[in-house]
């Protein structure tokens, strides 16, 4: 198997579309050895965050000595950006050979596994043969049916928050959708809830019990936070001061989330010194969150993809840059996502917005989006590709910031990078 027929591959089960159930993945990887039981996994949850929190602990684990597997979706600008090993994208040969060998296995099962179950397996192959001691893996949607969801002893369970997403596939409620998340809490492993919401933490906490799993909450360990556009700096009582790359109000709750949890992974023996946990956080990268791409002017992109992401990214947007309708907007989303309230919620902030198409079946067309803000009042315009929406929104010489779905993010910064060299 090479590069393209591995991508080929892929494609081919992706035609097949999401069906959720462990039933054809738990076949797969025991086809394969059972790879996820020779890993200590710390597996994540959450409607927003996963990604960051993940970012923030698999950051720390290596610098601590470990060797460190993260697993997170989605991939923004190749499918080896899945994997990732000690912080760094796995190489191509090493994800072909896990391809490969999920593929042989694979292909013999009756019922054929989903893209996502392919990339699941992989994942546990990759982490089990590089002998990686401790795996950060990320629920792909939801949790109890998830395709990642085969681990019968985490390390810890971290559920991040709740909010409705993925409606068609969880549930309406915020009960409903937090029952599938609770469904990574095993048989009395411990498990870390990020949640605020009443109702979500009364549904961790009866299946916690159930299960008899150790159940911790998060707590107040960042005592002062100072955001700029360069960096955000935290002190805590506990770790002290706390240098963090990445950008976004939301980041010191996600940063505090993951101090909760290097403590509790130090009850359960892993070493985790306070140097770790600092250099750690220092070198964390997490890329389309927030993320400022270019400075002078300013590009920035934040893969806000649902109305909670939105929500902090333009409480983010306000804080930076005060709601003075100075910033230029580019933005793409997925059609089966609750887009309708985000003029709303950039009212005040967007001088001008231009809508595309992302590349992505999934995609609502740039008019139809164009249409949702110009009925809202909001200067709109639809454009026919990125590099022109990025073309026309970087005239102006205002900020520019990318919004919407992550699928975007792969365009936006090629449209970028091309435009630089015309």
């Amino acid at each position: 198997m090479n590069q393209n027929e591995a991508l080929a591959y892929l494609q081919q089960a992706a035609a097949r579309g999401p069906r959720l159930g462990l039933e054809r993945v738990r076949e797969l990887v025991h086809r394969l050895g059972d790879p996820q039981k020779k890993l200590q996994v710390i597996h994540l949850a959450g409607t927003n965050g996963k990604g960051s929190v993940g970012a923030m602990l698999a950051a720390i684990l290596h610098a601590a000595g470990i060797r460190t597997g993260h697993f997170a979706s989605p991939a923004l600008c190749s499918v080896n950006d899945y994997f990732r090993l000690d912080g760094q994208t796995v190489s191509d040969d090493k994800l072909i050979a896990s391809l490969g060998e999920v593929k042989a296995q694979a292909e013999r099962m009756a019922d054929l596994p989903t893209e996502f179950e392919i990339l699941a397996a992989a994942a546990y192959v990759l982490f089990a043969r590089e002998a990686c001691s401790v795996a950060v893996v990320e629920c792909c949607m939801g949790g109890d049916s998830d395709c990642t969801n085969v681990i019968e002893k985490p390390l810890l369970s971290v559920i991040t928050n709740i909010r409705k997403d993925h409606c068609a596939f969880l549930g309406d409620t915020i009960a409903e959708i937090a029952s599938h998340k609770a469904g990574i809490i095993k048989r009395e492993c411990p498990v870390l809830n990020g949640c605020r919401n009443p109702e979500a933490v009364r549904v961790i906490e009866a299946r916690a019990k159930v299960l008899h799993a150790p159940l911790y909450h998060r707590a107040e360990l960042v005592q002062d936070v100072r955001a700029t556009l360069n960096s955000t700096e935290l002190y805590s009582d506990t770790f002290g001061a706390l240098h963090l790359p990445l950008l976004g109000l939301y980041q010191p709750d996600n940063a505090e989330l993951v101090l909760r949890a290097v403590q509790i992974l130090r009850m359960q023996g892993v070493q985790l010194p306070d140097a770790a946990v600092r250099a750690g956080l220092a070198s964390c990268r997490w890329h389309g969150r927030f993320e400022v791409l270019r400075r002078n002017p300013l590009v920035l992109f934040d893969g806000a993809h649902n109305p909670d992401g939105m929500r902090k990214t333009t409480e983010s947007l306000a804080y930076y840059f005060g709601r003075t309708r100075q910033l230029i907007i580019v933005i793409g989303v997925m059609a089966d996502k609750d887009y309708q309230c985000y003029p709303e919620l950039l009212r005040g902030l967007a001088a001008q917005v231009y809508t595309v198409t992302p590349d992505q079946k999934r995609a609502l067309s740039a008019d139809a989006l164009c249409k949702v803000f110009a009925d809202a009042g909001i200067p709109a315009e639809a454009c026919r590709t990125v590099p022109e929406a990025l073309r026309r929104a970087r005239r102006s010489g205002k900020p520019v910031v990318g919004l919407g779905s992550l699928y975007l993010y792969p365009e936006f910064l090629s449209a970028l990078e091309a435009s630089e060299k015309a």
